[in-house]
Parts: structure tokens; C-alpha cells; sequence
């Protein structure tokens, strides 16, 4: 279960967006001015990094912004690094593009074989049932046995391999625009709102 601390965090995670936003392919503004506007969170079995799919609003514009955060740095992921910040009770914390994390990928793909929960984004041990699933048809039991991210305009591309045998490649939108989930295909399709209160739903997963 992830413990969501009231606390701080500094600096904040939309700072640390404010810094990273720019250099990403698929971003299409120019002065980020980013604000938290949804998203969800999944649990990491062995308690140890914190797994949250966040939504951004800049401008006209929504962003997908799957993050991790990690008691201390992973090896071999030092340019998918937003940054670190102090956390006012878990002290340090190294926060990463969750596209790159082995901890995502693989509760990722426990999501959508339907082994894994989604979580409240702000909440303890709180499911979330605005995010909906088409599962993947994956071997039984399977995990991650090897992945590799691509980044480019048009989104994230995880290609992985299971440790059933199974391949396939995971589209995570990163520019959001609504849309309705796709009909027979693994999915996760979440909301988030605007800054005028709108709330819209498109896939933020898909398995392509």
C-alpha cells in the first residue's frame, strides 16, 4: 500500500515539470507554466518507490506524465532524471520519467492483466475506479523480463518482452486530446480536468 504523505516537497513536482517539460519531442509549448489537473497512482509490492501517472494542464494543452520517486538513484536511468527534492518526511527523494523505471513498467503491465489496482492519486489505500481497463492477453503470472522506451512526437513507445514470452509494445499518450477507449485492445484510459472545471477521458495506455 502507498502512503500519500500531507506534506512538502521541495522543490515541487510542478517545478521540477517546469525545468524538464521543454526538452521532451512531444512537448508543444514554449514557456511551461504546468498545474496539476489529474491522474492516478498504483502501488509498488515491495513499498519501496512511489508510482504516479500525472496530468498536467499548460496553456490549451494536457500532458501525461507517468513520474516515479525513489529513495535514492537508479542505476543506468541518469537522463530520464527530472531531479531531486527534499520530501518533509521521507527526506531525499530522485524523481524519474516513470517510462524509464523497471518498478512502472512492470505494475504497469500488472494493470492491465488485471493483477494490479488503480489508486486514488491523493489518497491512502483508496482504489480508484474512474480508471478503466481493457486487459492485454498476456501468458499467466507474466512480469517484465526486459523493456526499452523511445521517446518522440507523437508519445512514449515501451517495447518489452515478458518473462511469459509474450512481446508487445505499451503507446503511452503524452499530449492528451479526449477520445473514447479503444474497442478489443489492452488499454488504460483515465480523466482530468481543465482549468474551466471540463473533465475529459482518453486513453493514456495503449497496447499497440
Amino acid at each position: 500500500m502507498a502512503v500519500v504523505h500531507r506534506t512538502t516537497l521541495t522543490p515541487t513536482k510542478l517545478e521540477l515539470l517546469q525545468a524538464w517539460l521543454p526538452a521532451q519531442p512531444w512537448y508543444a509549448g514554449e514557456r511551461p507554466d504546468p498545474a496539476k489537473a489529474g491522474g492516478f497512482r498504483l502501488d509498488d509490492p515491495q513499498g519501496e518507490v512511489g508510482i504516479e501517472f500525472m496530468v498536467v494542464t499548460d496553456g490549451g494543452a494536457a500532458y501525461h506524465v507517468p513520474l516515479t520517486y525513489r529513495g535514492a538513484p537508479l542505476e543506468g536511468a541518469r537522463d530520464a532524471l527530472l531531479g531531486t527534492a527534499e520530501h518533509g518526511v521521507l527526506g531525499k527523494r530522485w524523481v524519474y520519467d516513470g517510462t524509464r523505471d523497471p518498478v512502472l513498467v512492470a505494475q504497469l503491465l500488472a494493470l492491465l492483466a488485471g493483477t494490479a489496482e488503480p489508486q486514488q492519486q491523493s489518497v491512502s489505500d483508496t482504489p480508484d475506479p474512474s480508471v478503466l481497463t481493457g486487459p492485454a492477453a498476456l501468458g499467466a503470472g507474466a512480469g517484465v523480463a526486459s523493456f526499452s522506451t523511445a521517446h518522440g512526437p507523437g508519445g512514449t513507445v515501451i517495447d518489452l518482452e515478458t518473462t511469459a514470452g509474450d512481446r508487445l509494445a505499451l503507446r503511452v499518450a503524452r499530449a492528451l486530446a479526449p477520445a473514447p477507449s479503444p474497442d478489443g485492445t489492452g488499454h488504460v484510459s483515465a480523466t482530468w480536468r481543465t482549468p474551466d472545471g471540463a473533465e475529459h477521458r482518453a486513453p493514456f495506455v495503449t497496447v499497440v
